[in-house]
């Protein structure tokens, strides 16, 4: 792009929440506007107006992004907005760039001032062009917010509104000046992944009063966004609306929110008043209302739920409506943490980009939403902040930690098990979904600079069993004060996801016919594999002896058969002493269903799947959750709140089991990256009479639907043109499915 405009602020920062302006009259003698585009970015977060409309319904732009190094701007095609006289105006606010990040209490990470930077570009139909930019004659004046933070909420005058701010001969009285910023205008790059956008709307689902005499509003469903109202009251009279996942003795359960206030307030204009805090977002199911004037009825309120703007993809279905409703759960959690960066929660003090958790949970998301440029654009920020920290891959992404002392442990962040792989495990993840190679070339120096800096850490005995290991993080086991002292052996843990790390670099080299890192990676993968049996396997029985490692080991091909057939049933052993109870953290949690079905333990993996007791992943469910828990028990059997400091009803990681339930339940995986050949493989059991799981792929909707009755099972498959399908039933061989539609019938097989 050629850039005529400039970053600018306003001499006076008007609260956290300034705005622009700038009236400008098009070019005569050149014909009718036959294009114009708006171009816009921000150190902050900026929403552009274009003769008293908004230009989008865009939020947040230009999004969380590792801002020291890529600041990306957005690009609306606004000919239909243009006027004789057009008036630009940019409104701003805080967002990541200058609001609090983190648990430490700090804002302003990135910088203390607030910068907008617009570009209207304007053709005419002779050809000739009006470029106008943010520069030093623009005006800056205050907006009707007096403050406004992601964590803590947005407090909105509306006695302080001035209409008309972004239309032509708008008085400026209490106006002033702005000033250039010097910045590297080289940073900028355009937007790759969808931008957030309100995704759905939600009405109230009942309105109570609690035993303290608190208003509350419940909308039903966790969600992430905000809560539009409409009131009319007197002038000067303060609303506030306090946000939070659960209720806790008949309260609002804010104690999971640690220092977010999450917290809107308004003040009434005295006229009819519309409220909507779109420099902010809140994780809530419930609100509390004080300061209402008169009484407060259900179609006064909406909740608006955002997220970036994803196409759904998969879809998902069996005859058990507590597993469906945890598949909804999944979706819930995805969709309000994928909030322009893959975050682990979105309502506390925290809602970073944290890597462990979408190293777990690639696999689901490319199932149920089209997330390829949405996880490039994150593995490209990933990418930066590794190159600028020796190769190490930071515990979350864009890396906001480094400015806090790394609170996680006060030492110099190193790499770690699962956290850091992600940097290899989440472009995998990817290209099987998609099938283009494209994102193994961009991230490749990524992903084997990761891998070369675990190779550095690793023992004399050829394991990776030194430094800090986040390990089999939130162990149901573990205290809940002590979330790292999981059953399994960090060493372990760290070991397996080592070589499961350098395979995968050999084989991305391999698809990207580069011969010396191929055989590079695949000789460390070999080295660590052996020292993996040599310290950590006898006859079967893995170091630690708990049902992590022995996932890790099993799905990650560690092991020889004979001990791989004895660690599947030993697993198995371990299942059934639990009663059938997840005993697995982080590390294990995604692996431990598929370990079990790999050795031939298909019943004890449904068992696990389907237990109601706490702790599974069915608990939540009974106990009325709406999204995934980040703990197993977060909410207590008697409904009171985990007393660990760290709580989220809001956390998709522990969901990542949906991609064995897509893949096992719903039959559908790909034989080849981007499905273009797919396996049908479904593998009933746990009761289930009925399922059914599509996708939209690159090459076509692929849809499986089973039906298990005395009769047999019945199966309706859908194949896209041009796709080889393979069809691998219980008790059969392979066989190929034609493309279209097919009726499969088996005798034989009836419901456990």
């Amino acid at each position: 792009m050629n850039w005529n405009a400039r970053m600018i602020a306003a001499d006076t920062d008007g609260a956290g929440a300034p705005l622009f302006r700038k009236q400008l009259d098009l070019a005569q003698g050149h014909g009718n506007v036959v294009g114009a585009t708006l171009t816009v970015s921000a150190l902050g977060i900026i929403e552009p107006w274009i003769n008293g409309q908004r230009v989008s319904d865009d939020l947040l732009t230009p999004g969380w992004s590792s801002y020291e190094w890529r600041l990306r701007y957005a690009t609306y095609d606004v000919l239909h907005l243009i006027q004789p006289t057009t008036v630009i105006g940019l409104a701003l606010g805080n967002g990541w760039y200058r609001g609090r990040l983190g648990w430490t209490g700090q804002s302003g990470l990135y910088g203390s001032e607030l910068a907008a930077f617009a570009q209207l570009d304007i053709t005419f139909a002779d050809g000739a062009t009006q470029t106008v930019g943010t520069d030093g004659t623009w005006t800056a004046g205050p907006s009707a917010t007096t403050a406004n933070d992601l964590y803590d909420g947005q407090t909105i005058d509306a006695r302080r509104e001035r209409a008309g701010w972004a239309q032509a001969d708008f008085p400026e009285d209490g106006w002033g000046s702005v000033h250039c910023v010097e910045y590297d205008l080289s940073r900028l790059a355009p937007y790759e992944s969808p931008q957030v956008r309100p995704w759905t709307v939600l009405d109230p689902q009942r309105i109570f009063t609690t035993p303290a005499g608190k208003t509350i509003v419940d909308f039903g469903q966790n969600l992430v966004g905000w809560i539009r109202l409409q009131v009319k009251g007197p002038e000067g009279t303060t609303i506030t609306v306090r946000h939070a996942e659960v209720l806790e003795h008949g309260e609002l359960g804010v104690r999971p929110l640690r220092s977010a206030r999450a917290t809107d307030t308004y003040v009434l204009s005295g006229g009819q008043d519309t409220f909507e805090p779109r420099f902010t977002f809140h994780g809530f199911r419930y609100a509390e209302i004080t300061g209402w004037p008169g009484t407060l009825f259900q179609e006064d309120l909406q909740a608006v739920a955002i997220s970036s703007d994803l196409q759904a993809t998969g879809s998902f279905h069996t005859s058990n409506a507590l597993l469906n409703r945890f598949h909804e759960n999944v979706r819930w959690g995805m969709r309000g943490n994928f909030v322009d960066v893959p975050t682990d929660c979105p309502q506390r003090d925290e809602r970073l980009g944290w890597t462990g958790d979408i190293a777990a949970f690639a696999p689901t998301a490319a199932f149920l939403y089209d997330v390829e440029a949405f996880l490039a654009e994150w593995l490209r920020n990933l990418a930066l902040e590794q190159a600028h920290q020796g190769g190490v891959i930071s515990y979350v992404i864009p890396d906001a930690l480094k400015y806090l002392g790394n609170p996680v442990n006060r030492q110099p962040v190193e790499s770690t098990a699962v956290w850091s792989d992600a940097g290899v495990w989440v472009p995998w993840a990817v290209y099987q979904a998609y099938g283009d190679p494209g994102i193994l070339d961009a991230q490749f120096d990524s992903m084997a600079a990761h891998v070369r800096r675990v190779r550095s850490l690793l023992s004399p005995t050829g394991l990776w069993d030194t430094g800090f290991q986040f390990g089999d993080w939130l162990d149901p086991d573990a205290s809940p004060h002590d979330p790292a002292a999981a059953k399994a052996d960090p060493g372990v843990v760290a070991t397996a996801c080592a070589y499961r790390s350098a395979s995968l670099v050999s084989q991305s080299a391999a698809v990207l016919h580069r011969e010396a890192e191929a055989a590079e990676f695949s000789t460390l993968a070999e080295q660590l594999r052996l020292a993996f049996n040599t310290h950590y396997v006898e006859q079967g029985r893995i170091h630690s002896d708990c049902p992590t490692v022995y996932a890790l080991a099993i799905v990650f091909g560690l092991l020889d058969q004979n001990d791989e057939n004895a660690a599947g049933a030993r697993l198995a052993q371990l299942s059934e002493q639990a009663g059938y109870r997840i005993s697995t953290g982080f590390a294990g949690t995604p692996f431990v269903t598929d370990a079990l079905t790999l050795t031939g333990h298909l019943d004890t993996a449904y068992r696990l799947l389907l237990e109601e007791a706490c702790p599974s992943w069915l608990y939540p469910v009974t106990m009325g959750a709406t999204t995934v828990w980040e703990r197993w028990d977060s909410m207590l059997p008697d409904g009171t709140i985990n007393p660990g400091e760290m709580t989220s009803f809001n956390h998709y990681a522990l969901g990542a089991v949906a991609d064995w339930l897509h893949r096992v339940v719903g039959g559908i995986s790909p034989l080849t990256p981007g499905y273009g050949e797919v396996l049908i493989a479904p593998q009933p059991g746990g009761g289930l009479t009925h399922a059914r799981a599509s996708i939209q792929t690159r090459h076509g909707r692929v849809a499986v639907e089973w039906t298990l009755d005395e009769r047999g099972l019945t199966m309706q498959t859908d194949i896209p043109d041009h796709v080889r399908a393979v069809m691998r039933l219980p008790g059969q061989g392979d066989q190929p499915l034609r493309s279209g539609r097919t009726i499969t019938r088996v005798t034989g097989l009836v419901p456990a």
